[in-house]
């Protein structure tokens, strides 16, 4: 038992030990008093011995254990301790419920094509299908290159000389400062147009007219008349984002073997444009009279050739 457990023990019995004396001073006073009333009462010291506290004895045997108190307010939560270490791995449990469907994921990249694999067994042949429909009918291949020229021929051509052409394109945005070729022959008396090379060769000299009306669009158009390699009229038209029409005319005297052609006289020029359903290209010349001194040697060979 502790020392503070002693002292209080002590304390305890002196308080009920005077209590216990004063209670017996004061029945012992009132008997008295009530029964000799009037008379003088008178206490002796030995009397009073209890009213005062005496030595203190020595202690007392320790009592008996009182009754449980009751229980005390739950203190405060205590630290927490450290952690215990790691408890031996249990059984394998049973195989749960199996959870819901999930929601679809993401589609994946796209994975790479793989290998083409080796091809099957040929079937058997089927039986013949019905025929297909016909297809649209394909474009209109280019004209071709005209044959070369032949050799010329005799002219009996006396007060009835002729020469005549008119002839258009058939392609559009033709090569600069070369003759164009008109190789789409509207009329060609005389045959002195040569379609291959684009150039009206002279067989009757005399005075001929020339004329052109040329389309352009997309671009400018610079063309001009060329007569053995010198150009006599030139004309130049403006693309407006239109198509357009360029026209030019001239009266040449020309002699036998004279060449006239047109041609593009400038770089990037060449704005001539052809459509097969909507619009030509045209260039034409015809002879307007023939040179008199030709017509009468053509007259002599003529008449040498019927006496013979």
């Amino acid at each position: 038992m502790t020392r503070g457990h002693d002292f209080s023990t002590v304390a305890t019995v002196l308080q009920m030990w005077v209590s216990l004396c004063l209670l017996s001073a004061a029945v012992c006073q009132s008997t008295n008093f009530s029964s000799k009333r009037g008379r003088n009462y008178t206490i002796h010291s030995s009397q009073l011995l209890c009213s005062l506290p005496g030595p203190a004895g020595p202690p007392g045997h320790p009592g008996a254990s009182g009754p449980p108190g009751s229980m005390g307010p739950m203190g405060p939560p205590g630290l927490d301790g450290p952690d215990g270490k790691d408890g031996e791995k249990g059984e394998k449990g049973d195989a749960g419920d199996p959870g819901r469907t999930g929601n679809p994921g993401k589609p994946g990249v796209k994975g790479r094509d793989g290998a083409f694999g080796k091809a099957g067994p040929r079937g058997l042949k089927g039986a013949r299908g019905a025929p297909g429909v016909a297809g649209e009918q394909g474009q209109k291949g280019e004209l071709g290159d005209g044959g070369q020229q032949g050799a010329p021929g005799g002219c009996n051509c006396g007060t009835a000389a002729r020469s005549a052409f008119s002839v258009a394109v058939t392609k559009s945005y033709p090569k600069e400062r070369m003759p164009i070729r008109f190789s789409r022959i509207l009329l060609n008396e005389g045959n002195h147009y040569n379609a291959s090379s684009g150039k009206f060769v002279c067989e009757i000299p005399g005075v001929y007219y020339f004329t052109y009306d040329i389309t352009l669009a997309n671009k400018h158009l610079a063309i001009g008349l060329v007569h053995n390699g010198q150009y006599k009229i030139k004309t130049f038209d403006a693309n407006t984002g239109n198509h357009d029409v360029a026209s030019g005319s001239t009266i040449l005297q020309l002699k036998q073997s004279d060449q006239v052609w047109l041609q593009i006289f400038y770089s990037e020029q060449n704005g001539l444009f052809f459509d097969p359903f909507w619009t030509d290209s045209t260039f034409t010349g015809f002879l307007i009279y023939a040179d008199q001194e030709f017509l009468n040697e053509a007259d002599k060979k003529a008449n040498t050739q019927d006496d013979s």
